[in-house]
């Protein structure tokens, strides 16, 4: 938990939420193409929840479009770019700021939504049921799918996620750079250990309770790090398929760009050191210090990738510089625990599946 961005309800003054009612808050930056192409079947297929876009302090003409083209969004503007996980901290607690200004009603739910996201009619209706169905379930996903191919899953979160001994995610769809086709093998609800921060439903006490994202990742692996709280806190996590979104994907840093890899390093690092029991810490810790360099040199010798490769090194040299800022952090997570080690990190190493056995799938 980052106990210098963790905010509360009482903290904000915050009122009773109106049960059922929701909130789809959109992080922006320099996002004005994409919004327009996006926000019209979100507006559209949106039923009474709120459509709020958040400003990162875009420099493009993104409130002017907004203003423009889609008067009934709301925009909550922020005084700088705050990147993905401290920009939704922020964007939160200023919505709830102005709500109780104007005397209105908190959302139960909170619905983190990538700007490059197109959904269908429905698309609410089966997680918010569901969620209110399950007050154990803290937050859920739905069924991601590829905009530009809408019959194979999306990389960023497919059908619910998991992680593996040493720290790799993956998911039901999606295992490393292999993507299915969505042929209903997955259709069923799912308990995940995350859930894609591309289209994230939360209930906003459990957002605030856990800590909300670790705004020190600033992007990447913050929405792994944020579930697995969630789970450790005893609260569930799930996919629910039958309710359906399209990803564009790639839109901020695509596969390849050296500071996706610097910072899906150092975060994955970060998120291992805060959450991980003790007992099984420093193994990991030991074995990701070969598999990563290891990493490191095939970005080197077979992606021809100099720039990943010192990406790496540099991602394990600032984790190290920067682990003592989360000791108390760690801590607190260890203290507060009320499960140990959560279901949805599977006891073996994705990689041995995957390149040694073969098995590039989970179904």
């Amino acid at each position: 938990m980052n106990t210098a961005n963790t905010y509360t309800s009482s903290s904000l003054g915050g009122e009773p939420a109106a049960h059922g009612s929701v909130s789809i808050v959109i992080l922006n930056w320099n996002g004005s193409a994409m919004m327009r192409k996006y926000l019209p079947s979100i507006v559209a297929n949106s039923g009474d929840a709120e459509v709020v876009v958040a400003d990162n302090a875009s420099s493009d003409d993104s409130l002017e479009m907004l203003a423009r083209e889609f008067p009934t969004v709301r925009v909550v503007t922020l005084d700088r770019n705050w990147g993905f996980a401290d920009g939704y901290n922020k964007s939160f607690a200023k919505y709830e700021e102005e709500n109780k200004a104007e005397n209105r009603l908190l959302p139960e739910y909170y619905v983190l939504l990538n700007s490059d996201v197109r959904v269908g009619e429905g698309w609410l209706n089966a997680m918010t049921a569901y969620m209110d169905a399950h007050p154990e379930v803290a937050a859920c996903q739905p069924k991601l799918l590829s905009d530009v191919n809408p019959e194979c899953f999306e990389y960023a979160g497919a059908c619910g996620g998991y992680m593996d001994k040493y720290g790799y995610p993956f998911c039901r769809g999606r295992v490393f750079g292999t993507v299915e086709k969505d042929c209903g093998q997955y259709d069923d609800v799912a308990e995940v250990l995350w859930a894609t921060g591309a289209c994230l439903m939360v209930r906003r006490e459990d957002y605030w309770q856990a800590g909300g994202l670790d705004g020190r990742f600033f992007a990447h692996c913050e929405e792994i790090d944020f579930c697995w709280r969630l789970n450790m806190k005893g609260r569930k996590v799930v996919c629910v398929p039958q309710s359906v979104a399209y990803h564009l994907g790639g839109g901020t840093l695509p596969q390849g760009n050296p500071r996706k890899t610097y910072l899906n390093f150092r975060n994955n690092l970060t998120m291992l050191y805060k959450n991980l029991p003790q007992r099984r810490l420093r193994r990991v810790m030991l074995v990701r210090l070969f598999l990563d360099y290891v990493a490191a040199l095939q970005m080197l010798l077979l992606n021809r990738s100099v720039g990943e490769f010192k990406a790496v090194f540099k991602a394990r040299r600032d984790f190290k510089k920067w682990k003592h800022e989360f000791k108390s952090d760690r801590e607190l997570i260890q203290q507060s625990a009320t499960v140990d080690y959560p279901d949805g990190i599977k006891d073996y190493s994705v990689l041995f599946r995957y390149y040694v056995r073969g098995k590039k799938t989970m179904a």
